[in-house]
């Protein structure tokens, strides 16, 4: 049976820690799920590392929808949770309401993920989950802000700190299953893992997080800007580079295919 969000509570309450990474078609999608992979986001970091967009904004919600629906198919355990693309549900409860419900009604996804903690997306994800949509929060850096925060660390200040804090606590008493905490200091994430209830995923936040989630591509060593935060486990771009290359000599020198 698949992974639920319940499940992942009851991960966090024994101490096991939360495996995530995102997925983008059908071919990594099985391989990671094969591969004990627990949360399988489809991440709008897709825009980037597949779509060849600068920043997260351009990704559209059928550009998204067209993705998880591959990622669906490779999938038999993982819980699969799909991003909410830019000025897809900021504007209104309405518009996260038909957004979601599309991800859910045509992907087969079980959840979706939003950035932020501000009052008006509490809101939004308490009317999400009274309808239904399981709800992952994400704080700290939040890539769809990007023209305002960059890529820096963030929560480093005891303002920046405390206002991630409340955020955090605001997503869980409004109904979210889970909260990623991106790029913020080690010590404010042990204490938001500790003061929540729900399970805390971090990426850039240290160790004290209930799970860990890394962007595929960064982990696999197949793109060129890498995180600070991100270990290399390979290096499949000089892999694939190096086959390509011993495949196109033996092609142009004839050797391939043999007779």
């Amino acid at each position: 049976m698949p992974i639920t969000p319940q499940q992942l509570l009851e991960r966090k309450q024994q101490g096991i820690a939360i495996v995530a990474l995102t997925a983008y078609d059908y071919v990594s999608a099985k391989l990671l799920d094969r591969a004990g992979v627990d949360l399988l986001l489809v991440g709008d970091s897709l825009g980037m590392v597949v779509l060849g967009y600068e920043t997260t904004l351009p990704l559209t919600l059928e550009e998204m929808i067209h993705h998880a629906k591959a990622v669906r198919r490779g999938i038999e355990k993982a819980l699969m949770v799909v991003d909410l693309p830019f000025l897809t549900y900021q504007e209104s409860p309405q518009q996260a309401m038909h957004s979601a419900g599309r991800i859910l009604k045509e992907t087969g996804a079980q959840a979706v993920k939003l950035e932020g903690g501000y009052p008006e997306i509490a809101e939004t994800v308490r009317r999400l989950g009274l309808a239904g949509i399981p709800v992952l929060g994400h704080v700290g850096l939040t890539p769809q802000s990007v023209h305002q925060l960059g890529y820096r660390k963030q929560g480093k200040t005891p303002e920046t700190s405390d206002r991630i804090f409340k955020e955090a606590v605001a997503l869980q008493e409004a109904g979210a299953f889970a909260v990623v905490l991106e790029h913020i200091p080690s010590k404010l994430a042990a204490e938001i893992s500790k003061t929540l209830v729900i399970p805390t995923i971090g990426i850039g936040a240290g160790l004290h997080c209930d799970g860990q989630v890394l962007v595929t591509h960064d982990l696999l060593g197949m793109t060129d800007r890498v995180p600070p935060f991100v270990k290399r486990y390979a290096n499949l771009q000089e892999t694939i580079t190096q086959a390509v290359q011993a495949y196109g000599e033996e092609v142009r020198d004839r050797r391939f295919p043999p007779d």
